[in-house]
């Protein structure tokens, strides 16, 4: 039989992995896989993991959040293991399986994963770090991290939402601007920004900021809300989120700058605080590049068409919306 190996959080998504463990080894082994479980405690055990996989197995299926998500990708990485990577999304935004079309039903979830089809995607890489969904910096980068796990668990999604509006209320009067530089073929940019964003996904905890990106053209979106007037700026960002949210799709507003880019260099005069993924990122300055089709992921089937070429890419952007 083919081998899986099954890598779950069992705290995550109020230990939903563990709800459903027994039936997502019903459902591999129907489609002809032999399920390796190995659980989650700590980021060193995914390391150990990786030692298991051998040669006979074909698919990694991680149960989790995106921070999960992350530390196996980066893991992936750093032992050089090409496999394609399963997704069942048991955390709370659960961004990059959004992305790839899996069902927010844990059971739906399990049943396309383990009929999906494999494909390619890009992601990023700062230093020796690896995000397949965004990096960012600046005033609501660290709501995921801030935001209490009972409150995420209960609320989900609409906690993120609550805890951003409430924080940057609460903490404007005294929020120092961070100022940062952006170096990059298409754009450079020196200044005061309240919020920075590297996007290879759509959306970060669940709110689509980014609906140009699209993680197969070998670019990331850079999405940099200025800090020129503080007040004025949020106003405007927190309007044009309650219209994405309503399904009202709209140009980016006065005071940010998007632009697309495979690479770029962001610096700071001060220590900022980086997230990768809903986790703590590396202190700057770094790189930060796009890796084309650097991590094969299975996807349901008939959700995401293979692409060949630019021509074909386009036709198929509203594969992501």
């Amino acid at each position: 039989m083919k081998r899986v190996c099954y890598i779950y959080n069992p705290y995550s998504g109020e230990k939903k992995a563990r709800r459903y463990l027994d039936y997502m080894i019903k459902c591999y082994q129907k489609e002809g896989f032999l399920v390796e479980p190995f659980r989650v405690e700590k980021d060193g055990d995914i390391d150990t993991a990786a030692k298991r996989i051998g040669d006979e197995h074909v698919r990694i299926v991680v149960a989790g959040g995106d921070g999960t998500i992350n530390s196996v990708v980066n893991c992936m990485k750093r032992n050089n293991i090409d496999l394609p990577l399963a997704i069942i999304p048991t955390g709370t935004a659960n961004d990059l399986a959004n992305l790839l079309g899996y069902s927010n039903n844990i059971k739906a979830a399990i049943r396309q994963g383990a009929t999906g089809v494999e494909r390619k995607m890009d992601i990023g890489r700062c230093g020796d770090r690896y995000f397949v969904n965004v990096l960012s910096a600046g005033l609501f980068t660290d709501i995921s991290q801030k935001t209490p796990t009972v409150l995420k668990n209960t609320f989900g999604k609409l906690a993120y939402y609550f805890t951003s509006y409430v924080n940057s209320i609460q903490e404007l009067p005294k929020f120092k601007l961070t100022h940062i530089s952006i170096e990059a073929d298409e754009v450079k940019f020196e200044g005061n920004s309240i919020v920075f964003f590297v996007f290879n996904g759509k959306t970060a905890g669940n709110m689509k900021l980014a609906s140009l990106s699209n993680p197969q053209d070998g670019l990331l979106d850079v999405i940099i809300v200025k800090g020129d007037n503080i007040a004025e700026t949020i106003r405007t960002v927190f309007h044009f989120l309650a219209r994405q949210l309503s399904g009202v799709n709209t140009e980016y507003p006065k005071g940010v700058v998007h632009f697309k880019t495979k690479r770029l260099r962001l610096s700071s005069k001060e220590s900022i605080n980086i997230d990768i993924d809903g986790e703590h990122g590396p202190a700057t300055p770094f790189d930060i590049e796009c890796l084309p089709s650097a991590l094969k992921v299975i996807v349901p089937d008939g959700l995401w068409d293979d692409v060949d070429d630019d021509a074909d890419m386009e036709a198929d952007d509203d594969i992501f919306d």
